[in-house]
C-alpha cells in the first residue's frame, strides 16, 4: 500500500471522530467539509511523520479556506513553519518561514483569543529568529514587554531572561534605548519574578533573578552615585512610594552599594509600608554595624514578632544576645542566647557565646578569697565550649583551671561542687588543669 493510500485509509477512519469533537467549525457545504476533513487528516498524519514539505500544501489550503477550523490547526501550523525554517538552506526562504510562524500566532489570537498565552509563545519564537538581528530589537522589546504585562506570573521563565538579553544586545549595538528605560524594563521583569518566587519559591527562579541582575550590571553603570542621582531624589520626593523604594533597594543591593545611606532609607520605607522578617533583620544588621545598639535591638525584636519559624527565632535571638554582649550586658546576653537554644537546641554558636561570656568574666566574678573558687568561672566556660564542640575554647579554658596543688591547699578535691556567686550563678564540678 502506498503512503498516500495509507493516509487516505486513516482519513476515512478519522472523519467520524473529527465530526463529533467539540471546538471544530466545519464548512456548512458538505463537499467543502469533506475536503477539509480529508486535508486535515492528511496534514496531521504527514506532520506526525515529520514530512513538513508534503504536509505544507494541505496546511495552506486549510489556513485559507477554513481559517477558523480549530485552534489545533494553528498550534500545528506554527510547528510546521518552524520546522521548515530550520531546514531551509536559502536565507530568504528561511526568513519567509520565520515570518509565517509569527503571523500564525497573530491569526491564532484573531480567531481564538488567549492573547497572553499566545504572545508568550510568539515572543520566544521571535527571540530565536531575531536575536542576532539588531534591526529587530525594537520589535522584540515591544513584544516581550506586552507579553509580560499580559501574563504577569504566567510569563514564561525563559522569556524573562530572553527579554533582558535583548535589552543587552540592543544597548551594546548602539540601540536607541537609555539607561533609565533599561531600568524600567528590568524593574517590571523583577516584579514578575518577585511575584513568581512569592507564589512558589524555587532555586531555579532565584537563579533567573541572579542572571537578570548580572545582565543589568553589564549594560547599566550601577555604581552607587548612579542609583543615588537617578532615583534617590525621586524617592525623597515621595518617601511613601513602596514600589520606588523596592526598586532603589534592589538596585543598590545588586550594585553592592549597601553602605549607601539610601540603602538603609529604602529598606526602612519598605519595612514601614510592608513589614517583614527579612527587612527587619537587614535594618537591624545595618544599625548594629553602625554601633546603634538601641535601634538594632528594636529591629531584631520586630523580626522576632514577624516569624513563626523556630529556626529564624533562634537566629534572631542569638543576634540580640550578641548586641547585649557587645554592650557588656552579660546576663542579658546569656538570657537571649538561652532563648535561642529554646527555639533550636542544636545551636553551637549560642553555647559558644555563653562560653565566651563566662571566660571573660574572671574579673567580674573573682572575690580574691579563694583562688580555686575564683577560677571556677573557667570551668563554666569549658562546659559551654564542650557543648559547642569548640575544642580550642575548651583547651584555653582548661589552661585556666586551678592546679591540683591549689585545690589541695584549700582543702578541696576534684568532683566537689562549686556555685559561682557572681552574675553567672552556675554550679560547676571542680576540675584541675
Amino acid at each position: 500500500m502506498t503512503t498516500k493510500a495509507l493516509l487516505l485509509f486513516v482519513f476515512f477512519l478519522c472523519c467520524t471522530r473529527l465530526s463529533a469533537q467539540p471546538g471544530w467549525i466545519w464548512p456548512e457545504d458538505s463537499t467543502k467539509a469533506a475536503k477539509a476533513k480529508e486535508y486535515y487528516a492528511l496534514y496531521s498524519d504527514l506532520s506526525k511523520l515529520g514530512n513538513s514539505e508534503e504536509a505544507l500544501p494541505y496546511l495552506e489550503w486549510l489556513l485559507t479556506e477554513v481559517a477558523n477550523l480549530n485552534v489545533g490547526l494553528y498550534i500545528g501550523a506554527a510547528k510546521t513553519y518552524e520546522d521548515l525554517a530550520e531546514k531551509a538552506e536559502d536565507a530568504a526562504i528561511k526568513v519567509s518561514y520565520q515570518e509565517k510562524v509569527l503571523a500564525i500566532y497573530d491569526k491564532r489570537i484573531e480567531y481564538f483569543n488567549h492573547e497572553g498565552d499566545v504572545l508568550n509563545r510568539k515572543a520566544f519564537s521571535a527571540y530565536k529568529f531575531y536575536k542576532d538581528n539588531k534591526a529587530k530589537y525594537p520589535q522584540l522589546i515591544e513584544l516581550f514587554d506586552k507579553a509580560n504585562s499580559l501574563n504577569g506570573v504566567a510569563a514564561f521563565d525563559n522569556n524573562l531572561i530572553a527579554f533582558m538579553d535583548v535589552l543587552k544586545r540592543s544597548k551594546l549595538t548602539g540601540g536607541a534605548i537609555s539607561d533609565e528605560e533599561v531600568l524600567e524594563y528590568y524593574d517590571r521583569i523583577s516584579e514578575i519574578l518577585e511575584a513568581k518566587i512569592a507564589k512558589e519559591p524555587s532555586e531555579w527562579l532565584i537563579k533567573i533573578q541572579e542572571t537578570i541582575d548580572q545582565i543589568l550590571i553589564e549594560i547599566v553603570p550601577l555604581d552607587c552615585s548612579f542609583v543615588e542621582n537617578t532615583l534617590g531624589s525621586k524617592l525623597k520626593e515621595d518617601p511613601s512610594n513602596l514600589k520606588m523604594a523596592k526598586k532603589v533597594f534592589h538596585l543598590l543591593l545588586t550594585g553592592k552599594c549597601t553602605n549607601s545611606p539610601l540603602f538603609f532609607e529604602s529598606a526602612k520605607i519598605i519595612q514601614d509600608e510592608a513589614p517583614s522578617y527579612g527587612f527587619a533583620r537587614i535594618l537591624a544588621a545595618k544599625r548594629a554595624a553602625d554601633d546603634d545598639h538601641e535601634a538594632a535591638l528594636k529591629y531584631y525584636n520586630e523580626a522576632l514578632n514577624l516569624t513563626d519559624e523556630n529556626e529564624k527565632k533562634a537566629e534572631t535571638s542569638l543576634d540580640i544576645a550578641r548586641i547585649y554582649a557587645a554592650q557588656e550586658q552579660k546576663a542579658m546576653a546569656r538570657t537571649h542566647a538561652r532563648k535561642a537554644l529554646g527555639y533550636q537546641e542544636e545551636m553551637p554558636e549560642a553555647y559558644n557565646l555563653i562560653g565566651n561570656l563566662y571566660y571573660h568574666s574572671y574579673e567580674d566574678c573573682k572575690e580574691g578569697v579563694s583562688r580555686v573558687k575564683d577560677r571556677a568561672v573557667f570551668i563554666a566556660a569549658y562546659d559551654m565550649y564542650r557543648k559547642a564542640g569548640n575544642s580550642k575554647g575548651m583547651e584555653e579554658a582548661k589552661s585556666q583551671f586551678p592546679s591540683i596543688g591549689e585545690i589541695f591547699e584549700e582543702g578541696m578535691q576534684e568532683g566537689d561542687k562549686i556555685t559561682l556567686s557572681c552574675w553567672v550563678k552556675e554550679s560547676v564540678v571542680l576540675q584541675k588543669r
